[in-house]
């Protein structure tokens, strides 16, 4: 982890030995920002030569999309299937924009603490500076963890989508795990700014095809497909707009709609990317913000109208969408995208879909790897330590890649959910610091709105989901699902616990919460980000997207 990362800023140093240490602004005039930086947050010159610190090579562009593309995964294009034929169009449409309202809020608090200190390794940092050392260590390994298994997640999805393709199926799965696995580690070991262009290119693809369905959608539902049929809200008349799940009536439509809100969790997994990319992005204070802003677009465009464009196109009771999820079906088969395209006799694109799902899982598992390894810290080392884990995936050659994804899922949306509540409890902790040391929010660079409201909102609504997200196993009990939707419960408040008892951590007042080591060197470094100024319409336009 990082060097000192969870002590929450509670180990002393007396005068004495306290390194005399230059002034930050100066230090960032003379040596450069990455430099000033560093000596800001080790607190003397030597520690600052000796760890040194990341660079911010992320342009504004590779912000937004890594924003961008943090927001559009494999669960918009494979996930949804499930939750549509469990619980009807209706239900994904409200869980999905629910849960993205709760998302939205939660990326409002962790938007304002991300801009007013863009730190690498921000939400451990957050927790350990603002609640407990313990909770910083415990979020960190939580997050770490979090970011390995969905990267196991996300190349097990890549091997189930290839197989989409009849010459792929003849070619042991373990091949292709193996090349997403080298592609994905060659994009991390190079400069950040590597890793950014590919996730630019990446989310490029993945946002150009969602516009596109969404198009198509339209066109289809109006009757401009080739079959001349106008579908309407049919669908939601027969078989119906809610289905019933794991009972009848409206005990059964609320189950349904439930069960939608577990699912939407698992696709709004890694939209608190952009808070790590926060550490190592051009004028943090002016980029972040930005994307930070426009989570609540992305998260209509492409969820909630995607969602309604799902439920317009097919009937949750479509026979080759519940054949397709209920015998593994390989790739796009079992997407209501791909069906949707069958049912509208437009042949050419169901490949074409299948080939953007499978950029999306490659674009997921490589943004994964580096979030995950700068929970770390940045070598190497860090980034191997990382890749290891997704030799786990090779658990499809065995017992088949549709079966392990659905573990990995199911694991992965319970250490999202711990994320999001710590995101929550530490910006309601920052709040209240702010107000104890006197410091005004309207000052602020970016004022979150109805605060501290919005995130105890965010807080309640996950933890709701925590409790509840596997209500599905007990009736009747399913040992392995209630291991896999409830085992991250435990791990989480070991890890708190370990470190509570081994470093003997408090809660920390919030008087004396650390809401100011690094800012100087960082308010020292905006006066030296060029601005951006557009020369004509074109760059204008590119400039509001990017």
């Amino acid at each position: 982890m990082e060097k000192e990362a969870y002590n929450g800023g509670t180990a002393e140093k007396s005068s004495d030995e306290m390194p005399q240490l230059v002034e930050p602004a100066k230090l960032v005039d003379e040596k450069g920002i990455g430099f000033g930086e560093a000596a800001d947050m080790y607190g003397d010159l030597g520690a600052a030569e000796e760890y040194g610190y990341v660079s911010r090579g992320l342009k504004s562009r590779h912000i937004q999309f890594i924003a961008l593309g943090g927001t559009i995964g494999t669960g918009l294009f494979l996930g949804i299937g499930r939750a549509f034929t469990q619980a009807g169009p209706l239900s994904i449409l409200l869980g999905y924009t629910f849960t993205g309202i709760a998302i939205y809020a939660m990326m409002m608090s962790l938007g304002e603490m991300a801009t007013w200190l863009p730190l690498p390794g921000a939400i451990p940092q957050f927790c350990a500076r603002y609640v407990d050392g313990a909770m910083g260590f415990a979020v960190g390994w939580n997050n770490w963890y979090n970011s390995a298994i969905t990267l196991c997640a996300e190349i097990s999805a890549a091997a189930v989508v290839i197989q989409f393709w009849n010459g792929a199926r003849d070619i042991n799965v373990a091949a292709w795990i193996s090349l997403i696995i080298v592609l994905i580690v060659c994009l991390n070991v190079f400069a950040v700014a590597i890793y950014g262009e590919a996730e630019f290119i990446f989310a490029a693809i993945k946002i150009i095809t969602i516009v596109g369905l969404l198009i198509f959608a339209f066109i289809i539902d109006l009757g401009g497909g080739p079959t001349r049929d106008r579908l309407g809200f049919r669908y939601w008349n027969d078989p119906g707009a809610m289905k019933e799940y794991k009972g009848t009536g409206d005990k059964g439509r609320f189950l349904g709609f439930f069960s939608v809100l577990v699912n939407a969790a698992f696709s709004y997994g890694g939209v608190e990317m952009v808070a790590v990319a926060a550490g190592e992005a051009e004028n943090p204070r002016y980029n972040i913000p930005k994307a930070v802003r426009r989570v609540f677009w992305r998260i209509l465009f492409f969820y909630v109208l995607g969602s309604l464009a799902i439920g317009v196109l097919i009937p949750y009771n479509e026979r080759r969408l519940l054949g397709a999820i209920e015998n593994g079906a390989p790739g796009g088969a079992a997407s209501p995208w791909v069906i949707a395209v069958y049912r509208a006799s437009v042949p050419v694109l169901p490949s074409i879909i299948n080939a953007v799902i499978l950029t999306s899982a490659t674009s997921s598992a490589n943004a994964f790897l580096f979030t995950g390894s700068r929970y770390l810290g940045v070598p190497y080392y860090c980034i191997a330590i990382t890749a290891s884990i997704s030799l786990l995936t090779y658990m499809s050659c065995s017992s088949g890649a549709d079966i392990v994804f659905q573990w990995f899922q199911n694991l992965v949306t319970i250490a999202s959910l711990f994320t999001w509540m710590s995101v929550s409890i530490a910006y309601i902790r920052f709040h209240a610091a702010l107000k104890a040391q006197g410091i005004d929010r309207n000052t602020l660079v970016f004022k979150s709105p109805f605060q501290p409201y919005t995130a105890y909102f965010s807080l309640i609504f996950f933890a709701i989901l925590t409790i509840f997200n596997g209500f599905y196993v007990f009736g009747p009990f399913d040992v392995n699902g209630f291991v896999t939707n409830y085992v991250g419960i435990p791990i989480y408040f070991v890890l708190y616990a370990f470190w509570k008892i081994f470093k003997r951590t408090r809660w920390i007042p919030s008087a004396e919460a650390d809401i100011q080591t690094g800012k100087a060197a960082l308010d020292a470094a905006d006066a030296h980000w060029p601005e951006r100024r557009p020369r004509n319409v074109i760059e204008r336009i590119w400039f509001w997207i990017a």
